[in-house]
């Protein structure tokens, strides 16, 4: 799986629309969609702000890993 379809599949498994999520990102749906599409590429911002949201790990959204926990340090 590409790491855009992550966005998808994640965003389809936990009930949202594209525009709930574009909401979240402060950006229009067709930007987001353009995300999930490929046809953008995705700005650590917001695999920051994707991450934090669904509270998975940058690397599961990026498709690097099938673990989505994140690591996360108290440092």
């Amino acid at each position: 799986m590409t790491y855009y379809e992550n966005l998808r599949v994640i965003r389809e498994d936990r009930g949202y629309t594209q525009k709930q999520i574009a909401e979240v990102l402060e950006t229009t749906q067709q930007y987001y969609s353009d995300y999930e599409n490929g046809k953008r590429d995705i700005p650590i911002r917001v695999y920051i702000k994707l991450s934090d949201f669904y509270n998975v790990s940058i690397d599961f959204l990026a498709g690097q890993t099938d673990i989505p926990d994140p690591v996360r340090t108290n440092e």
